[in-house]
């Protein structure tokens, strides 16, 4: 699976040394040299991981870091915070604004992409991981194949894209809006109405799929959908 990072540092020998180690390990990577670059690339590509530099010009890593996290779009993707700070106090703030990780420098492109691995593994399993568990549910990535209660599920490409989302996040409400732009992607034109289409489909096979006519979908009114303890509907 093509996994996208996003790499923002005013430093330019900094950036390609991090943006060529990990292209190495497979990574696609998306460039910026300043904040402002940054949140507007991250708007356009949807990265499935970024870093950021702390100290850049136009606007501040820790800057860009609050930015993300308080756009429902963009507030659980994950974040690394690269500084020169190695004090506690400085690694605090860069952890309590809503990084994930936050990594000092000097540091070695070893150590960054083990960094970069370890997130990936927490945030985003679908990333690298081929199957995810969520309680009775089994889903394999390679294979197209879910199975719940121990029974297949038969679902379309875009159920199925659907239900690795939600397995991803479960325990969290994404509005129609999210979904349409996670699922179909950003810049196509289709109706919010498509996506309860998809997810009606969605559930009757998981409910067909369980002896007890169970549903772990969640749906609330005029907020979305979401991945729940399985409940009796």
């Amino acid at each position: 699976m093509n996994i996208n990072i996003l790499i923002a540092d005013d430093e330019p020998n900094q950036l390609e040394l991090m943006s060529f180690n990990l292209s190495n390990a497979g990574y696609s990577i998306i460039k910026a040299t300043n904040g402002k670059e940054a949140i507007e690339l991250i708007e356009n590509h949807s990265p499935d991981l970024i870093i950021l530099d702390w100290m850049m010009p136009k606007m501040s890593g820790i800057d860009v870091c609050r930015t993300l996290r308080s756009r429902s779009e963009t507030k659980q993707i994950p974040i690394i915070i690269l500084s020169a700070r190695s004090e506690d106090s400085d690694k605090s703030l860069g952890l309590d604004t809503g990084a994930d990780d936050y990594i000092s420098k000097p540091f070695s492109p070893k150590e960054l992409i083990s960094r970069v691995k370890a997130l990936l593994r927490r945030a985003r399993p679908a990333l690298v991981n081929d199957i995810l568990q969520y309680n009775d549910l089994t889903l394999s990535l390679s294979e197209m194949k879910v199975t719940y209660k121990n029974n297949n599920v038969k679902l379309g490409p875009k159920e199925f894209k659907l239900l690795t989302f939600l397995m991803e996040r479960p325990g969290h409400i994404f509005s129609r809006g999210k979904l349409l732009d996670m699922v179909w992607g950003h810049g196509v034109y289709v109706e919010e109405r498509t996506v309860d289409v998809h997810m009606s489909r969605l559930r009757k096979a998981l409910k067909t799929a369980s002896d007890e006519n169970l549903d772990p979908i969640r749906t609330v009114r005029d907020g979305g959908y979401g991945l729940f303890t399985n409940k009796i509907i």
